[in-house]
């Protein structure tokens, strides 16, 4: 759906006007386009004394092609009167800083350098998770961290995001990086990610092909013949996968369409028929043996709010949404092998609530306590299990609010716009990918920062 408010703004004219009237201005965000390079100028890696992860940062960045600017020179540059050089990303590896007074020298990194990014720049800061902190100052000092990386998500602006990234020494980051310097993360921002050590068993190396990492895997998309769903099963296919396309039978037709556009399998199921999670374990295991990525995005709502909700709109939501999951997850997580990978589709309002979506919200709240209960069940198999929290995303659903409502939801976030079913997408694709095996257990808001639910 066209945003013209965000057309208009960005127009000569409409620029002065918004400006002159204090209005939002919706920048233009950079997007993954395939052969794109991973950014589009140089990045500057920095540290606190003690940092333990930048020079693995610097290293996958260098074998990436990345140019790295020296943090001595761009801060000799920043500082100067001349216009600082502009660069495409700032990390800063905040791993070395153990008590409150240490965290000056984020304030003196991101002080001479808030005015160097490029529009649709990258923020990204490392530092360990408070609950593995060695001691009770270090625990507050990190924790502090994620109110730094979310005021600077709303500050520097020009379609920029700011991540905060949670790691252990051994962690695999190159997927995580990869996703959140790149065009993929467009909508996604002021998040907390944690990334552990490779599940269970399974080798924390690299895809062969970062431009194919689903070379070989087959995926399942449940919900899959629009909007969101069909979205998500274009951009595993662009990246290798099989994808085993998934709806009801009353959407056969745009079904069958996507599948063989993306050369996949269309498969007509009820997620909700008794019979379904035998029928669906049964095809996957007699067409391919296993089922190395599950998406379950299919969902529905039927709003009302709670006192005039008739138990039948309770009851089909609830089904949809959590219940049937839950279902079909007892009947094939056993087909999915060690670096397998399970993916849900929650939603920002399962965080923050929405006045007459009382069902709707409950089911993505259980959606998210499954993924807590079963990341560490599933981790001891090496199978990883995230979800993503979508915000208010341009779908038919959206188009059809009333204008005004629509309107205050698209700029209700540090982007000012709505995002795109492949905002949604490329986060699926970051989780689903071989490198991302220590990344279990995490809720990442595709929302621009919305400013509710925070």
């Amino acid at each position: 759906m066209v945003d013209r408010y965000a057309t208009f703004a960005n127009s000569a004219a409409g620029k002065a006007l918004v400006t002159r009237l204090g209005l939002p201005t919706p920048p233009p965000l950079r997007r993954y386009s395939p052969g794109d390079p991973l950014v589009t100028g140089p990045v500057l890696v920095d540290a606190a004394p003690g940092g333990r992860l930048a020079p693995v940062v610097r290293k996958v960045l260098d074998e990436a092609g990345v140019t790295l600017r020296d943090p001595a020179a761009a801060a000799v540059e920043a500082g100067a009167s001349a216009t600082p050089g502009r660069l495409a990303a700032l990390i800063f590896d905040a791993t070395g800083v153990t008590e409150s007074g240490q965290l000056r020298a984020l304030y003196d990194f991101f002080h001479a350098q808030a005015r160097t990014l490029l529009p649709s720049g990258r923020v990204i800061v490392l530092g360990t998770a408070p609950e593995d902190c060695a001691a009770p100052r270090e625990a507050v000092a990190q924790r502090a961290l994620e109110g730094l990386v979310r005021s600077i998500g709303k500050e520097f602006g020009r379609g920029s995001t700011a991540q905060l990234v949670y790691a252990v020494p051994d962690a695999p980051i190159e997927s995580t990086l990869r996703f959140l310097l790149s065009g993929r993360s467009a909508y996604v921002s002021g998040q907390v990610i944690r990334i552990g050590s490779a599940a269970g068993s399974v080798p924390a190396g690299a895809p062969v092909d970062w431009e194919k990492p689903l070379a070989g895997k087959v995926a399942l998309v449940t919900g899959a013949a629009r909007g969101i769903g069909a979205a998500i099963a274009r951009v595993l296919a662009r990246d290798g996968a099989r994808v085993i396309a998934l709806d009801v039978p009353a959407a056969g037709e745009p079904l069958a369409a996507l599948a063989n556009e993306i050369r996949g399998e269309a498969l007509q199921l009820d997620v909700t028929a008794a019979d379904a999670p035998d029928r669906l374990a049964g095809y996957l295991r007699d067409r391919h043996g296993r089922v190395d990525v599950v998406v379950h995005n299919a969902g529905i709502t039927r709003d009302k709010t709670v006192g005039r909700m008739s138990a039948e709109q309770w009851d089909a939501v609830l089904d949809v949404n959590l219940s049937s999951q839950e279902r079909i997850n007892d009947a094939i997580l056993e087909l999915l092998p060690s670096g397998g990978r399970l993916i849900q589709v929650s939603s920002v309002t399962g965080i923050a609530g929405n006045r007459g979506q009382t069902n709707y919200a409950t089911t993505k709240a259980g959606v998210i306590g499954l993924v807590q209960v079963l990341a560490p069940i599933l981790a001891e198999r090496g199978v990883t299990v995230n979800a993503v929290a979508p915000g208010h995303i341009e779908t038919a659903m959206t188009a059809r609010m009333p204008v005004a409502l629509r309107e205050a939801s698209r700029r209700l976030n540090s982007l000012s716009q709505g995002g795109l079913p492949v905002d949604v997408a490329e986060t699926i694709a970051w989780f689903a990918s071989p490198g991302s095996s220590g990344v279990t257990g995490n809720v990442v808001r595709v929302c621009g920062q919305s400013l509710l639910g925070a």
